[in-house]
């Protein structure tokens, strides 16, 4: 892994101690740190990684990324084709090594990547639709909001050096041709290697034919085969007779310990007379099935019983999976035809037991004509390791699990294409599955397909389906909710319909149209009239309903119907009805101005979420609002210590780190920590930039909103502090252009912060040419109160250093915002001493400044 040739010795003792799961705190002590310091170490590490927390963080230093496969056997001959892709992917950065099935096109790949920093990324068991989450997966991207898994997969290797390898394509050649021309625009660093029966068609491939062995056919005879062999003209005879096909090639050396060259020349002899009939136009292949077909014949019944049935997984097994489609046999029984399968090479092991491509094809190929219905079998075996794994995630973890569920994702997703009996048990557990291991776009459609086969159950499973949009920040869930409460009677259907006006409302910022206000109180009134006044959770999801729907535009609750939620929440015990509605009524108090109010109820919020199961869809839609409301309410608190500790939590998955870049800035300039600030200014704008030229559905839409803006204001302020004027003026420019204004008065998002901005310049660089201007800007009656304390404080200031005649009045106006904030308390403070020349004032804005870690701030007296 590149980035780790980027980590400090420093840093790479606290990678170490991340890896051993210590708090910052237990870090700090070992290493004889500061937490402060432990934690700008943190983020360094996460933004060299590029992972969105500790957690992934310590999961990708503990296990490299690589994963080629580790081959028992000998790589023989191909010395001019390995130097021929080698020298391909020096000039160009796709390469397709193309050939008929059995040709060696994967050991080719991996003997090619073999001396590189690889990623390898096995299709076989990808159907459509998934090629993007396999690749995912194989990388350890997590899924975010608004994100799907090609999405992840572009943001993690932007920035990486890697040699891609993707094997086996051809089933799906259009969606890996979509995926790799995506990241050869994206990616600029990356290379990819893909083996495929076809090309990919895209521009800048460079084709890399791969051909028959040829003469080195026999040397692969002798290096495979299991008996002496004293005649090498019958083995050339062999080999031609075969095309120089390995797979071939080696399906047969495996029977000269039974049958010696002589007789599998004389058996071939019967097999080559049936090739010359013709049956197509690729005889290459015709000699591969039937050399596979003729091994099948030298198999007895058992073996052949359990070959057949092996053909119906599409990834890997183990000895209790092939188990499960037998009962008839023992699980000895099994084991014992296994290895003798294993000993004929028709499968294989690299840490579970695998058929290779084109043997699983003969084998499905062979159940289909056996006419043995497998499928109820192979499904209930789905439902039974889904359940199991299910279980094992009971307490809220699922990392014990995250090895066996990849091992078997691809069947228990293969399982769940057919009907059965068991079909329901499987979706629901698969949808849980893939929900704890971060696969969000999976769970949501697993949790669908729960709905279509139990209609009984279906408006809860879509309720669930709409909880995990939520986390995506997709408007999706406004429709599940609907479709859920048309699938529900009674109370069920009055708690779908008043969800729905819930989505509409506190989540409109993620729909790209509002939900039109007729049609939020339409549903609002039909899911009063269904409510039942004696379910304790219809009334309280009602109740928030009421309180989101009250305003006459959506996140302006009504602050008594809020209250009103809260009480009918807590009576639920619903960790996550607790959790929401407490958000309406801290949004509530914030539009209100009561700022401090709203800050102790996000304190709230965390002390529940930390006793709650993230491992609940509804729960952890909850969470991953209350990290952005949390610390968006401390820092318009002016508390920056607590804002800085929910920074270290380091507890939410679902975000990316240009999500989390715009808090961190806050934070870190109104600190003084001037250089982290920049660090983040750099991930903001590349994720701003790419957002605005993504697609829809990126993990990054969400920046596309106005809400950046005033962090980008921030960022101006510590250039201007610092006395960069040209970066101090970008940054300006930038705000404005996020914020979608040339004024920044004209923006609810950017006004306050703007104001508070400028003020506070011109205070530091000393120019009062237009202080009146400045100040009646910043003490403007902002709609949106969050940055208002700042900037009111900021003017009064600015009013005193520049002599204005009305600064006593100035000092006035800001004394009621500044209650709310102990940032804007410490500067209003200060400015009264600087108005009075009271040192005892000064010393108490600076002692107000140390206990809220404003290290700059504290620096200055008059």
């Amino acid at each position: 892994m590149e980035w780790l040739e980027l980590v400090s010795a420093r840093e790479a003792e606290v990678l170490a101690a991340i890896r051993g799961h210590q708090s910052n705190a237990q870090i700090a002590a070992r290493l004889h740190l500061s937490i402060r310091t432990v934690e700008s170490h943190v983020a360094s590490l996460l933004r060299k990684a590029g992972v969105p927390d500790r957690r992934s963080l310590a999961a990708l230093a503990a296990e490299p990324v690589s994963g080629l496969p580790v081959y028992p056997t000998s790589f023989v001959g191909r010395a001019a084709e390995r130097t021929a892709v080698v020298a391909a992917l020096g000039d160009a950065r796709l390469v397709t090594l193309a050939g008929a099935g059995g040709m060696g096109k994967t050991r080719l790949a991996v003997e090619a990547a073999a001396d590189q920093d690889a990623v390898f990324v096995d299709l076989v068991p990808v159907r459509a639709g998934g090629v993007g989450q396999a690749v995912a997966q194989v990388l350890g991207v997590v899924e975010r909001p608004r994100s799907t898994p090609a999405d992840g997969v572009i943001e993690r290797l932007r920035s990486e050096r890697v040699l891609l390898v993707l094997d086996n394509c051809e089933h799906v050649v259009g969606e890996v041709g979509e995926l790799v021309a995506r990241i050869l625009r994206l990616c600029p660093q990356v290379r990819i290697l893909v083996t495929s029966r076809e090309r990919l068609a895209v521009p800048g491939e460079r084709l890399v034919e791969v051909p028959s062995l040829g003469a080195e056919g026999p040397r692969l005879f002798l290096e495979r085969a299991t008996g002496a062999v004293s005649d090498l003209a019958a083995v050339e005879r062999l080999c031609t007779a075969l095309d120089g096909m390995p797979l071939a090639i080696e399906l047969v050396a495996a029977r000269t310990a039974s049958l010696g060259v002589h007789g599998i020349e004389a058996a071939l002899d019967d097999l080559l007379r049936l090739i010359s009939g013709g049956r197509g136009p690729d005889q290459r292949h015709h000699s591969l099935q039937d050399v596979i077909s003729w091994s099948l014949d030298l198999l007895d019944d058992e073996e052949r019983l359990l070959f057949r049935r092996l053909g119906i997984f599409v990834g890997s097994f183990d000895l209790s999976a092939a188990a499960a489609l037998s009962p008839e046999l023992s699980v000895g029984a099994v084991a014992d035809l296994i290895g003798r399968l294993a000993d004929r090479s028709l499968i294989v092991y690299r840490g579970r037991w695998s058929l290779l491509e084109t043997v699983r094809a003969v084998a499905a190929r062979e159940l289909e004509l056996s006419g043995e219905d497998l499928i109820p079998r192979y499904v209930r075996w789905a439902a039974d390791k889904a359940a199991t794994l299910t279980a094992g995630t009971a307490g809220g973890n699922a990392t014990d699990t995250a090895a066996d569920f990849a091992s078997v994702a691809d069947d228990l997703r293969h399982a769940l294409t057919y009907t059965t009996p068991d079909s329901y048990r499987l979706a629901k557990s698969l949808a849980h599955l893939s929900f704890v291991h971060g696969q969000m776009v999976a769970a949501r459609n697993h949790y669908i397909r729960a709905a279509e086969l139990n209609p009984d159950s279906a408006a809860e499973d879509l309720c669930s389906a709409a909880d995990i949009a939520l986390i995506s920040a997709d408007e999706a869930a406004f429709g599940l909710l609907v479709e859920a409460s048309d699938r529900a009677v009674g109370t069920a259907r009055a708690v779908a319909l008043a969800s729905a006006v819930i989505a509409a409302t506190r989540f409109s910022m993620s729909f790209r149209e509002e939900v039109p206000r007729e049609r939020v109180v339409g549903l609002l009134a039909e899911a009063t009239a269904l409510a039942d006044p004696g379910d304790a959770r219809c009334v309280a999801v009602l109740a928030m309903a009421r309180a989101w729907a009250s305003g006459e535009t959506p996140l302006d609750p009504d602050l008594e119907l809020s209250r009103t939620a809260v009480a009918a929440a807590r009576r639920t015990g619903d960790a996550a009805l607790v959790l929401g509605a407490l958000d309406a009524l801290g949004t509530a108090l914030a539009n209100a101005g009561q700022l401090r109010q709203a800050h102790r109820l996000s304190d709230e919020r965390l002390r529940l979420a930390a006793a709650a199961s993230p491992h609940e869809p509804a729960v952890a839609a909850e969470l991953v609002d209350l990290f952005h409301v949390a610390s968006t309410s401390a820092i318009a608190a002016g508390d920056l210590p607590a804002a800085a500790n929910i920074a270290a939590q380091d507890t939410e998955v679902y975000a990316h780190p240009a999500i989390i870049a715009p808090r961190l800035i806050r934070l870190y300039g109104l600190s003084g920590r001037f250089d982290e600030a920049l660090e983040q200014a750099d991930v903001l704008w590349d994720g701003w930039l790419y957002a605005t030229t993504a697609g829809a559905e990126s993990e990054l839409s969400s920046l596309r909103g106005h809400w950046p803006s005033s962090a980008a204001a921030i960022v101006a302020m510590v250039h201007g502090l610092r006395g960069d004027e040209p970066a101090y003026e970008e940054w300006r420019s930038r705000a404005r252009r996020i914020a979608h204004v040339d004024n920044p008065a004209d923006s609810l998002s950017l006004a306050a912060p703007a104001a508070f901005v400028d003020a506070r310049i011109a205070i530091h660089t000393g120019r009062y040419d237009d202080a009146r201007g400045l100040v009646d800007a910043a003490l403007a009656p902002f709609l949106e109160k969050w940055w208002l304390p700042y900037a009111h404080a900021a003017g009064a200031e600015l009013a005193v250093v520049a002599g204005l005649p009305h600064a006593a009045e100035c000092l006035t106006a800001a004394e009621p915002a500044a209650t709310e904030n102990d940032w804007a308390a410490a500067c209003l403070t200060r400015a009264k001493a600087r108005h009075t020349g009271d040192q005892g004032l000064m010393s108490e804005a600076v002692a107000a400044f140390d206990r809220i870690d404003a290290a700059f701030e504290r620096t200055i007296r008059w």
